[in-house]
């Protein structure tokens, strides 16, 4: 095969907000997933601009969103800030490209599709890729964790979860909640002033589940994220236990705990076996036990179970590394559109 030959089979890509954490993380999963891409553009804002980087073993500088710059690309992952992609995702979506919203700007679009590939398969539902799809929103990787066990746990007819409690890390709020996290410890511990822009509060060796409603998005808008995505990607087909959301002073990874209610038929190898499979591995080693570093950088949810102390039922124990999941849901929906996608704009 001729080096145009091989190159007309393969796709242009663009991330736009490609120096966010998510858009680094959905560089990763291109290159391991080995996406047939033949260019990746690097799009951006402000001080990154110019800013060197390395995809698939060759330099690339960060560009600005222009129409210039999306001139032939195929799918656009959008991966930065929500303010930020609410401002220029009509850039993106005049250039002809397919739409990856990693980012939620265009959550409450009318026209957009809420995709988690994992759920799908699980609940038996293949998602129909039209010659252009509408912009794909990727579900919140709470939404699909949960979503994931419950389904799993369909399978033991004795077992209700009656709640559910999911600790928020800072990595959520990309990197800026990342470095406030940094600096609200490096500064408590050095008795200085904490910044507070991102979260409103001390998260620095905190615990709390109501911030301010002046930031945005509060605790209660992103547990209501949770449950509206969680609502869009079942069908119906499941239902939520009460939720609580926990702002955890973690930087990275989600934890959440299940109760399921269970008769005294049910075991914790029932539940085991119903849980183990595609994409959660439940562990029952003490050194692999579920918890925001043993799951870093993980394309699985990790699981425990263990009964309850006053009998009843069992606790559900999971972590699951929230950017590696969200991106790895978005390369999958473009490896879907890949047999339908023409190369180019469409005209």
């Amino acid at each position: 095969m001729s080096r145009s030959t091989e190159r007309s089979n393969l796709f242009t890509v663009a991330l736009v907000g490609a120096a966010a954490l998510k858009g680094k993380e959905v560089r990763d999963v291109l290159s391991d997933r080995k996406f047939p891409a033949v260019d990746i553009k690097l799009l951006d804002e402000g001080d990154v601009l110019g800013q060197l980087e390395q995809v698939n073993d060759e330099p690339t500088f960060i560009q600005s969103v222009l129409p210039e710059h999306l001139e032939g690309v195929d799918f656009a992952f959008l991966t930065g800030d929500e303010s930020y992609i609410s401002k220029i995702w009509t850039t993106v979506r005049d250039s002809g490209s397919e739409i990856i919203d990693l980012s939620y700007a265009l959550e409450n679009n009318t026209d957009i599709v809420f995709r988690a590939p994992w759920v799908e398969r699980e609940l038996g539902r293949a998602h129909q890729v039209g010659l252009q799809s509408a912009p794909a929103v990727i579900a919140h990787p709470a939404s699909v964790a949960v979503a994931l066990l419950l389904a799993r746990l369909r399978e033991v007819a004795a077992a209700q979860v009656v709640s559910a409690i999911v600790c928020h890390p800072a990595s959520e709020h990309g990197r800026r909640g990342m470095d406030e996290l940094h600096d609200q410890t490096v500064n408590l511990l050095s008795f200085q002033q904490m910044p507070n822009a991102v979260f409103g509060t001390q998260v620095a060796f905190n615990l709390f589940v109501q911030s301010t409603e002046a930031i945005h998005p509060s605790l209660r808008e992103i547990e209501s994220r949770i449950v509206r995505h969680f609502k869009a990607i079942v069908e119906g087909e499941l239902s939520l236990p009460p939720l609580l959301l926990v702002q955890a002073p973690v930087f990275h990874g989600y934890t959440i705990a299940l109760y399921v209610q269970t008769g005294p038929e049910v075991t914790a190898t029932r539940l085991e076996t119903a849980l183990a499979g595609p994409h959660v591995v439940v562990t029952t080693e003490p050194d692999e036990f579920p918890s925001n570093v043993n799951i870093a950088g993980s394309s699985e949810i990790l699981t425990s179970v263990r009964p309850n102390a006053t009998g009843g039922g069992f606790w559900l124990w999971a972590a699951c590394d929230n950017l590696r999941i969200s991106a790895i849901q978005a390369v999958e929906c473009a490896e879907e559109m890949v047999h339908t996608r023409p190369r180019g704009q469409l005209q």
